[in-house]
């Protein structure tokens, strides 16, 4: 039995800024991870991925040279085993960064291995048992399988193994219209693969409003993917050329077949094998750990942060729940979760950026609501790069003029919704933003516009 102050199982997002609070504090900590330091956003995740957005971007940037006045010796090719290679490189860096920095860490103690627990206070892994008063679980997700007719039968990937492919594909199914589905959507197009999206629901990102996912299905549509939604019965069967996708559309063929297909259609959290009935961990029925707006869960002494949670699925949540842990523990700072407003980005291009509320929950709210918008067409910036694709939306409620919610599809966007965001931290109103002057030329300097233009949301 080794007895620590404080064991954190997963070296994810939040696990190494605790366990370096922690320690800092002078508390003796245990980490235990049992594949890869970094989590998902450093090894299959935002990292990786993101390093590959910019090569298709710089790909689909290279193509379009001619209409800048840019001419060059011949047609643009992609080189997958490159572009791998240079992704590779910056995850591995980031992964390496972590494990060394934890591993030099005083007071804390490294632990590669799988861990489990065997009662409320200790968890063991493989041949050791660990003992603390405090346990903090960051044990992440995954790609989620669904249960489709003949999903067995097929080699199928998903968000982690596609980032192994040598090879493009030659025809690329993807089965799920949500950001991850789209990002690879758009980034295999760039690199020159046909590229088929299979959504089963009515229209793409189904959470966001209709205008939003009606403008990103034309930006896909208009670099040559296909789009078919309403595919309400989805099954797969092995083909010579590679793999079918039988569905049932309002429009199109039956069947689609493909060289690949790629299953993002959700996720899963890591926590179907650490043994939490053992410490009487409660979980729901998708196997999301039950938290407080501390992050707390039900036993005494027990914590659950970032994915596994179900509070958030992103970096950054996972990170701030971090932040709300130590502040709650070290700081007397009673910081809690529900003080996070929802924001984030996906990163098909041009990037949609996302704060607050949509639309359609601003209008579910019963709440009397303004709106503003404007076309990227009308943004200087965006004319000038030629990149006039989407629209800025912000919404405000109409009594307090505070600021409800906010969408940029556009150029920019993932950048500019930052601007509105720690405007709702702040708790500006909307004629604080519609009086400010923003710097010319940007995408952001149309922010002022929209809210000095709101009209009733009829």
């Amino acid at each position: 039995m080794k007895r620590f102050d404080a064991i954190i199982i997963g070296a994810g997002q939040a696990g190494p800024p605790l366990t370096r609070r922690l320690a800092a504090a002078g508390q003796t900590v245990a980490i235990v991870e049992r594949k890869l330091f970094g989590g998902t956003c450093v090894n299959t995740g935002c990292i990786p991925t993101k390093t590959l957005v910019a090569s298709a971007r710089a790909a689909y940037v290279a193509r379009r040279a001619a209409s800048y006045g840019v001419t060059g010796p011949g047609p643009v090719g992609f080189d997958l085993p490159r572009a791998k290679a240079r992704a590779d490189a910056v995850s591995t860096e980031a992964r390496r960064g972590v494990e060394s920095s934890l591993k030099e860490l005083d007071r804390c103690t490294v632990i590669e291995g799988h861990a489990r627990f065997a009662s409320p206070d200790t968890v063991e892994v493989d041949d050791q048992t660990l003992e603390a008063e405090r346990i903090f679980i960051n044990v992440g997700g995954r790609a989620s399988i669904p249960q489709i007719p003949g999903v067995r039968d097929v080699a199928c990937l998903t968000n982690s193994s596609i980032l192994a492919l040598e090879s493009l594909p030659r025809h690329l199914l993807i089965i799920g219209g949500g950001p991850v589905g789209l990002e690879f959507a758009q980034m295999y197009r760039r690199f020159g693969s046909d590229v088929t999206v299979i959504e089963m629901g009515p229209r793409l990102l189904g959470r966001e409003d209709e205008d939003v996912s009606t403008a990103v299905k034309g930006v896909l549509e208009r670099e040559g993917v296909q789009v078919r939604v309403g595919a309400e019965c989805i099954s797969l069967r092995p083909d010579r050329q590679g793999v079918t996708v039988r569905l049932e559309c309002e429009t199109g063929d039956r069947a689609v077949t493909g060289s690949h297909v790629l299953l993002a259609t959700g996720r899963r959290p890591n926590t179907d094998d650490l043994h939490l009935d053992r410490a009487g961990v409660a979980v729901d029925a998708r196997g999301y750990i039950g938290v407080d707006d501390f992050l707390r869960t039900n036993v005494k002494g027990i914590w659950a942060l970032g994915e596994c949670n179900g509070r958030g699925a992103f970096t950054h949540t996972a990170y701030n729940d971090y932040e709300i842990v130590a502040a709650n523990l070290l700081e007397d700072d009673h910081r809690k979760v529900s003080d996070r407003i929802e924001a984030y980005a996906i990163y098909i291009d041009p990037p949609l950026g996302r704060a607050g509320l949509t639309e359609r929950e601003a209008r579910k709210s019963g709440r009397a609501i303004l709106l503003g918008e404007r076309p990227m067409s009308h943004v200087g910036r965006a004319v000038e790069k030629d990149e006039t694709q989407g629209f800025m939306k912000v919404i405000v409620d109409a009594e307090t003029k505070k600021i409800a919610g906010a969408a940029i599809l556009g150029t920019g966007g993932d950048e500019a919704i930052h601007g509105i965001l720690y405007a709702i931290y702040a708790g500006a109103t909307s004629a604080t933003l519609a009086r400010s002057v923003g710097i010319h030329p940007t995408v952001s300097e149309l922010v002022p516009t929209l809210f000095g233009e709101l009209r009733p949301l009829t």
